[in-house]
C-alpha cells in the first residue's frame, strides 16, 4: 500500500515538475521576442541545470530511483535550452558572467562529481555522498530567486518575477516532500521542505507587490492621460487665439486677450515674481534688521512699486 502510494506521489510529483521546468517558456518567448534578457538574471537556470542533472544522476545510482531519474532528466534538457537562449540575448557584460558561472557549474563541477563518484568512491557512500550534494544544491535552486525578491522590493513591481514559476516550485516542493516522507528519503525531503518554506514567501511578496505594480500603473496612465488633455487644451486655444487674429480682431479679440492677460496669474502674484529679483539684489547690500524687514513686510515694497 505504502509503495503503491508513494508511486503515484511521485507520478504526481513529476508531472508537477513539468510544469515547474516549463514554465519560464513564456519568459524566454518574451526574451526571443524583444532579442534582449532585460533585468532577468541567469543564475537560477545555471543552478537549477546543475541540480536537475545531478538528481539525474542520483536517481540513475538509486535503486527504485526511476521517477527521479526521468523527470529530472527531462529538465536537465530544458534548463541546458533556458541558459543557451540567455546566452545569446544577454548583454555582453552579463553574458560573460553568465557564461563562466555555466562553465564552473554545469561542466567543471557535474564533471568531477560524476567523476570522483564513478571511479574514487566507495560503492556503499557513493549515494550519500550524491544524496548530500543533490540536497545542497536543491536549497540554493530554491533560494536563488531571493535576488529576484530582493529586487522586487526594492522597485515594487513584480515585473521580473514570473508567478507561475513562484507558484509551481511551492506545489513541486510540497509534494516531493510528501514522496520523501512515503520512501523515507532523508536527502530528498530535507530541500524540499526549505524549498516550500521560500515558496511561500515569495507568493507572500508577489501577492503584495502585484496590487501597488497595478496602483502604480494606473496613476502613470492618469498623467499621460491628463498630460494628453492639456497639451491638447493648449493647442485648441492657440487655434483659435489665431482664427481671431486673421478675422480681424474686434471686440471678442480684445476681451480675450485682456482675459488672457488678467486672469492668466493673481495680480498680488505677478507683483511678487516682478519684485523677487530686484528684493534678492538689494538685500545683498541691507544689514540684517533691513533683510528681515524686507522679507517680513514685502506689501511695502509691493505698494512701492505699484506708485
Amino acid at each position: 500500500m505504502a509503495a503503491r502510494l508513494s508511486f503515484i506521489v511521485g507520478v504526481i510529483g513529476n508531472i508537477i515538475s513539468i510544469l515547474v521546468f516549463t514554465s519560464p517558456i513564456k519568459t524566454f518567448s518574451r526574451v526571443v521576442k524583444k532579442k534582449s534578457t532585460e533585468n532577468y538574471k541567469g543564475i537560477p537556470y545555471v543552478t537549477t541545470l546543475l541540480s536537475t542533472s545531478l538528481w539525474t544522476f542520483y536517481g540513475v545510482i538509486k535503486p527504485g530511483g526511476l521517477l527521479v531519474a526521468t523527470v529530472n532528466g527531462a529538465g536537465a534538457v530544458l534548463q541546458f535550452i533556458y541558459v543557451t537562449l540567455f546566452l545569446i540575448y544577454a548583454p555582453k557584460d552579463k553574458m560573460i558572467k553568465t557564461a563562466k558561472l555555466f562553465a564552473i557549474l554545469d561542466v567543471g563541477i557535474l564533471g568531477s562529481v560524476i567523476a570522483l563518484t564513478l571511479l574514487a568512491i566507495r560503492e556503499d557512500v557513493k549515494l550519500t555522498f550524491v544524496g548530500i550534494l543533490c540536497a545542497g544544491l536543491t536549497i540554493g535552486m530554491y533560494a536563488s530567486p531571493l535576488s529576484v525578491m530582493g529586487m522586487v522590493i526594492k522597485m515594487q513591481s513584480v515585473e521580473y518575477m514570473p508567478f507561475l514559476l513562484s507558484f509551481f516550485l511551492l506545489l513541486n516542493a510540497g509534494i516531493w516532500s510528501i514522496y520523501a516522507v512515503l520512501v523515507k528519503d532523508f536527502y530528498i525531503g530535507v530541500p524540499n521542505a526549505i524549498g516550500f518554506v521560500l515558496g511561500s514567501a515569495q507568493l507572500i511578496i508577489y501577492s503584495i507587490y502585484k496590487n501597488k505594480s497595478k496602483r502604480e500603473k494606473s496613476i502613470a496612465t492618469m498623467e499621460e492621460e491628463g498630460s494628453a488633455t492639456l497639451v491638447k487644451g493648449v493647442v485648441e486655444m492657440g487655434a483659435f487665439d489665431n482664427g481671431d487674429e486673421e478675422g480681424g480682431g474686434g471686440d471678442d479679440v480684445k476681451s480675450n486677450k485682456s482675459l488672457n492677460k488678467g486672469h492668466s496669474l493673481p495680480k498680488p502674484l505677478l507683483k511678487r515674481l516682478y519684485s523677487m529679483p530686484q528684493q534678492i539684489v538689494k538685500s545683498l547690500s541691507l544689514n540684517s534688521y533691513q533683510i528681515d524687514s524686507t522679507w517680513v513686510y514685502p506689501h511695502e515694497n509691493d505698494d512701492h512699486l505699484s506708485s
